[in-house]
């Protein structure tokens, strides 16, 4: 059983983070900031080509991750393949014994370094759950037997700030029906609109990581409150990035005091945290958020 799996079934809070493959095959920065949050967190997603633009795949990296002592999270979108591909890059994470899955759509190729390619979208991330828990019943999507059957622990994505709100509740309700467990949300900077997702969202039997991207200046949460669909930055939290002298440092604190936050009132399971390319700055953050104890996550 996973690491994720067990620490949630268990209700303990769970610390996700968040790791972009890089473009080309030099690792050095990547597992340089891997060595840094091992033992420190449940979870790394590795990103599956985000936001469209080509880099090495999410499955080679987990594999690497997975052999440096870190628990991979394979992220899939239905962007890039049809149904023969995913079934098969799901086999593939099973033969490597990676055991958790975050299923998403996909944003499409336009807005990537490729915008010439193709979109698939054969399954969406509804699909793409019901093909992994069809995999893991011992079958293929046509009904065929398995010779060996992976076991994977499902999740999927979830907006809070979506406005309406009650159309992301609808689809979770669909994507737990398709064999969801956990959810991870897009980042989180108004703990009232998590609240509200809290209480509209409690009747779905699934665990719900809130997001957590560290702010790195007052341009930065600007450009995400205004571009970035589900994200909403508060003014008074712009404020505090302007007024900072240190950003990065600001932006750290804020990061650990929301989850402080969320922790204490009872908003979330656990928390995922998107660094962006930031992920040595995560025990620091977890440090300050008083989820680290002297043997690693608490």
């Amino acid at each position: 059983m996973s690491l994720l799996k067990k620490t949630l079934e268990r209700e303990e809070f769970a610390i996700t983070a968040e790791m972009a493959p890089p473009k080309g095959t030099d690792f050095s920065h990547l597992l340089d900031c891997a060595r840094k949050i091992k033992g420190k967190v449940h979870g790394v997603n590795v990103t599956d080509f985000q936001s469209s633009v080509m880099r090495v795949s999410s499955l080679a990296t987990c594999k690497i991750l997975k052999e440096e002592g870190l628990e991979p999270v394979l992220q899939i979108t239905g962007r890039d393949r049809n149904r023969i591909a995913i079934q098969g890059e799901l086999l593939s994470a099973g033969v490597f014994e990676i055991e958790n899955v975050l299923a998403l759509t996909g944003d499409h190729s336009v807005v990537g370094d490729h915008p010439e390619s193709r979109a698939v979208y054969d399954l969406d991330s509804v699909g793409i759950l019901q093909t992994i828990t069809t995999l893991n019943g011992g079958k293929d999507m046509s009904g065929n037997d398995l010779k060996g059957t992976p076991e994977f622990f499902m999740g999927a994505c979830v907006t809070p700030e979506y406005d309406p709100m009650d159309l992301q509740i609808l689809k979770m309700e669909k994507k737990v029906q398709a064999g969801a467990r956990y959810f991870q949300t897009q980042a989180i900077y108004d703990i009232e609109t998590m609240k509200e997702f809290k209480e509209k969202s409690k009747h779905i039997d699934a665990k719900v990581l809130a997001g957590i991207i560290p702010l790195k200046s007052a341009g930065m949460a600007k450009f995400m409150s205004k571009n970035v669909p589900g994200i909403n930055v508060p003014d008074e939290i712009i404020e505090r990035m302007k007024n900072a002298d240190d950003k990065v440092e600001e932006g750290i604190k804020i990061a650990a005091e929301c989850i402080k936050e969320l922790r204490e009132e009872n908003l979330c399971d656990g928390v995922h945290i998107m660094a962006i390319g930031a992920e040595e700055n995560i025990p620091k953050i977890l440090e300050e958020a008083e989820l680290l104890t002297a043997e690693g996550v608490s």
